[in-house]
């Protein structure tokens, strides 16, 4: 059993169709956790925390990302390797683990580990959303930097990081160093995804691309028209190695969806990363 308690156990009546939905809240050790279940009846689920939407899983059919983000991170994912060869993944930052999900069950060999600071959060996943027994998939509770900083070298082939705190990514998650590490725990043609919440005129997304561009070889932005062109706060997913990244083929990808995305190449990242420089750790940015 979780940790965690309900606080709140609602069942109101939805307008569309008056059907019912499930609505449960938890406290746990950094938010306020809510699972809502989806009016259609499939074993479908939204975590928000604090009110903000966090994960979507689909119990029934882990290859269904609701998000258009981690879709869009799925995509990657896709074009990096041929269906079901194995990509062993970190994910800094684990929610209810869409994307971790996602790779169980189109690359059932990948070895996982998702990182996730909120105990009572896994523990809550763990028992409400669970997913398949497996070895292959690890989550281990703690901080995805002190974590990051004691893997091994050359030990995954995707470094995923999806975290946020209040709203915001750790500091620790965004500076140059914490890409070097990055860097070193990829294999040699591995890729780090990131994803930023931001908007016009992508101060965030700046001090992002200045420290990937300044460790990796190539570097390439992700999000949806509206988003890149000013017009909404929106997700922006990262891409970044020092292989050459499959642009044409994630660019192809990501247009066919609900959410259609753009990719903007190095070129383009380049310039939305002039006026930016690089956090450091000794500028508030370590772990410690």
């Amino acid at each position: 059993m979780p940790r965690t308690k309900p606080i709140v156990a609602a069942d109101p009546r939805a307008a569309a169709g008056n059907r019912r939905v499930l609505r449960e809240s938890f406290a746990v050790d950094t938010a306020t956790a809510t699972l809502v279940r989806e009016q259609s009846g499939r074993r479908a689920y939204t975590l928000l925390l604090d009110g903000v939407e966090s994960s979507y899983v689909d119990l029934d059919d882990p290859r269904l990302l609701a998000f258009e983000y981690v879709r869009w991170l799925g995509d990657v994912l896709d074009c990096l390797a041929p269906t079901a060869r194995p990509l062993d993944t970190l994910h800094l930052g684990g929610g209810a683990a869409s994307l971790a999900r996602y790779v169980m069950a189109t690359r059932p060999a990948s070895a996982q580990v998702v990182v996730e600071v909120d105990g009572a959060l896994v523990d809550l996943v763990r028992t409400k959303l669970p997913w398949r027994a497996t070895k292959k998939l690890r989550f281990r509770v703690g901080d995805a930097r002190a974590v990051l900083d004691k893997t091994r070298p050359t030990a995954f082939d995707v470094v995923v990081r999806d975290a946020f705190l209040n709203g915001m990514p750790p500091s620790s998650l965004r500076t140059l160093e914490c890409a070097q590490r990055v860097r070193e725990v990829l294999r040699p043609d591995g890729v780090y995804l990131v994803n930023v919440a931001d908007r016009s005129p992508f101060a965030a997304t700046g001090v992002e691309l200045a420290a990937l561009l300044e460790v990796f070889s190539d570097v390439a932005v992700i999000s949806e028209p509206a988003v890149l062109r000013g017009r909404r706060h929106g997700n922006l997913v990262i891409a970044a190695s020092d292989a050459i990244l499959p642009i044409e083929a994630i660019s192809r990808r990501v247009a066919d969806g609900g959410v259609q995305g753009r990719v903007r190449d190095r070129q383009e990242a380049t310039a939305m990363s002039r006026g930016h420089r690089a956090l450091r750790d000794a500028e508030g940015g370590s772990a410690g």
